[in-house]
């Protein structure tokens, strides 16, 4: 099957988006495609993206990797393909896909089908927004992104939304990596294919230890959206109430002198670090005293990598309970009101209080990870829906 992937966003850059399109496609290299019955097939894969190589090697993955094609080449590509896998709604390979007649498949890591914005959250309050898009408060959408950026580029946004939803609303199919992402963009022919990762304990397990004092973690950008401030209000109540412990923020972003900021007024000293991003190679070595992964979000996660990849390693994870966040936690984590630093510093402290948590907790956790969110669920559920999808294709056209 000749299978082209178009992502805005890929490797080298950091970020879930890139980290899933990329086992995605090491996936579906690896993998093999059945052929309505004649012997499995090898797959061809193709990653378009418009992020820069920098200094990443593409000649030697397994897939083939086109950056910044143009319009034309772009096109042939499409024609070219069996299927077009692509990575939001974005508005030009939908387009093509759609005018070619392909088999057009779109994955929503985000909120773009149904918010200028894409994460759902209405500014300035940073608020959760009740659906103003949705429900035709287009003023309150501009509003929204004026907040942020020019009044030109805030109407620009909110124009292209009508396209990109008409499209969204007319591809092949939709895939959702959460059923709450689903039911919240509300689109025909919808999907849920869960993320799957690596196994970084395979074959052996390493059993958590709980070190003293504790030490939390958070592992991810510093935006207002994923809600680190309110990590550090949580705890700056349990410092003040005697509890000790450590709490690392591995990241960097635009609210990292803000955060830092907050810290010195809490007056945490050594008992917090800021670590600033950090390769893969170096995070094993960064987590190996880590008890806790804390994911404070305030907007609606899709899916939340960030707890997958701890309950992975068989983490404790403390997370809000929004959107697809709270659905990938389940219950075999400890979750709290999102925006509720209160309920947050109830987590944190019972933790510090029971520190066996940390072992039962997440040993199931593990087991909850292993069993639904391995690569390879991910990997055959797309190449089930793609061969299917091939085949309904063909046989419309004949």
């Amino acid at each position: 099957m000749n299978i082209l992937i178009y992502t805005h966003d890929f490797a080298p850059s950091i970020g879930g988006v890139q980290t899933i399109t990329t086992i995605l496609a090491q996936g579906l290299a690896d993998a093999n495609s059945p052929a309505n019955g004649r012997p499995a097939q090898a797959n061809d894969v193709t990653v378009v993206t418009r992020t820069p190589a920098g200094t990443m090697d593409d000649e030697h993955l397994a897939y083939r990797v086109v950056r910044f094609p143009s319009t034309a080449h772009l096109y042939q590509l499409i024609r070219r393909a069996d299927i077009l896998h692509i990575s939001g709604p974005a508005i030009l390979p939908m387009a093509m896909g759609l005018l070619l007649r392909k088999p057009v498949v779109v994955e929503h890591h985000g909120y773009q089908a149904i918010c200028p914005s894409g994460v759902y959250l209405h500014q300035p309050v940073g608020g959760l927004c009740p659906g103003y898009f949705e429900s035709g408060d287009y003023r309150k959408c501009f509003h929204c992104q004026a907040a942020e950026l020019s009044n030109s580029r805030s109407l620009r946004n909110l124009l292209l939304m009508f396209p990109r939803r008409w499209l969204a609303k007319r591809v092949t199919a939709n895939i959702g990596p959460s059923n709450y992402t689903g039911r919240r963009i509300a689109l025909p022919r919808t999907h849920t294919i869960y993320h799957g990762i690596e196994d970084p304990l395979a074959p052996a397990p390493v059993h958590q230890v709980s070190r003293k004092p504790l030490c939390f973690a958070y592992l991810g950008r510093l935006v207002p959206e994923k809600g680190v401030d309110l990590l550090l209000h949580a705890a700056g109540k349990l410092k003040q109430s005697g509890h000790a412990f450590r709490l690392k923020v591995i990241g960097d972003g635009p609210e990292r002198k803000a955060l830092e900021h907050i810290a010195e007024e809490l007056h945490f000293g050594d008992w917090i670090e800021f670590l600033g991003y950090r390769q893969a190679g170096d995070l094993r070595d960064l987590l190996a005293d880590v008890s806790v992964s804390v994911i404070p979000s305030r907007w609606e996660e899709a899916a939340g990598l960030a707890a997958i990849e701890p309950m992975m390693r068989g983490g404790l994870v403390i997370a809000a309970d929004i959107g697809g966040l709270g659905e990938m936690v389940g219950n075999v984590g400890l979750k709290f009101p999102p925006d509720d630093t209160d309920a947050l510093a109830d987590c944190m402290r019972r933790v510090i209080e029971n520190p066996d948590l940390i072992n039962s907790v997440g040993e199931v956790a593990r087991q909850r990870a292993t069993k639904v969110f391995r690569k390879e669920n991910m990997t055959e559920q797309h190449l089930h829906l793609y061969g299917r999808l091939v085949h309904e294709t063909g046989a419309a056209r004949e």
